[in-house]
């Protein structure tokens, strides 16, 4: 198989997974090139993601490790061939960059979705007008039909929330997303009642750290930490910015982002004096 110098958040997903079952099983590259009949190279770019695998060396492997369990052995040959698939962002190919499509094809496989905002309204939560608001603002120079392909990516994300098993979002946003107006003031009002409408679903918590709360000096930027179905797999932590994206995959790292969305948790309002505090910023309004 050809080398892949840029390998997806999902491919680097599966080749961790098959990492870790290896290490756990006791075996080494050299006893796995064994069981595959191939050199130890390929090992290694099998666990780099710098390679995909068949599913009969993919079968092979699992056996090797003593994966057992029919189940198990299902969701990793569906991570196998998910990760070489594209998904429904692939039609937004001319609108949409690479970073952005790889972040939403692991937003679509998660189960649970935790999201700390710090000044906009959270991408999964905002209304058409709001977008488009904020993405003319982003981009000045944005084409008509960008600015609409980029409103109906943002809508096809939302089915998340209501597709058969839908994902369990939990949301902290700073108090001051609620005053930072973006667009006109009926956008913004529209905004917030779709806001505290979005916190009744039974599959969202949405929660607001007071501006007066002293965990805001914890607020350094936005980040997603994103759980999937399989217990066994590794959470992934997702940050950017406006000049750089990175995703933590090490347990250690993920250690300190979710101890962080704890400690926010913690100091957030619950969720009725959230959408109490969405309820005043509307009348505010007038």
């Amino acid at each position: 198989m050809p080398i892949n110098t840029n390998p997806t958040i999902r491919q680097r997903r599966l080749a961790r997974r098959l990492r870790e079952l290896r290490t756990a099983a006791g075996l080494t590259y050299a006893d796995v090139s064994e069981v595959l009949g191939s050199d130890r190279s390929k090992i290694g770019r099998i666990e780099n993601a710098q390679s995909g695998i068949r599913l009969p060396d993919l079968r092979a492997l699992l056996d090797a490790y003593g994966v057992t369990d029919p189940a198990q052995r299902h969701e990793i040959e569906v991570l196998a061939r998910e990760s070489k698939q594209k998904g429904w962002w692939s039609r937004y190919s001319h609108a949409v960059d690479s970073a952005y499509a790889a972040y939403v094809a692991v937003e679509s496989d998660a189960g649970e979705l935790y999201n700390v905002e710090t000044h906009l309204v959270p991408g999964l939560l905002q209304t058409p007008e709001y977008t488009k608001a904020l993405i003319e603002l982003q981009v000045p120079d944005a084409t008509a039909e960008h600015v609409e392909t980029q409103i109906t990516v943002r809508s096809e994300r939302r089915k998340v929330l209501t597709r058969e098993n839908p994902l369990q979002l939990w949301v902290i946003i700073s108090e001051s997303v609620l005053h930072h107006r973006v667009g006109s003031r009926g956008v913004m009002k529209a905004q917030l009642e779709s806001l505290a409408e979005d916190s009744r679903l039974p599959n969202v918590q949405l929660q607001v750290l007071p501006r007066e709360d002293p965990m805001n000096a914890c607020l350094f930027g936005p980040f997603v930490i994103m759980s999937f179905p399989t217990a066994s797999e590794t959470d992934v932590v997702y940050t950017d910015s406006s000049t750089s994206t990175v995703y933590y995959e090490d347990p250690a790292d993920v250690d300190v982002y979710t101890t962080l969305f704890r400690r926010l948790n913690m100091a957030a309002t619950n969720v009725n004096k959230s959408r109490a505090l969405i309820l005043d910023a509307i009348r505010e309004m007038g």
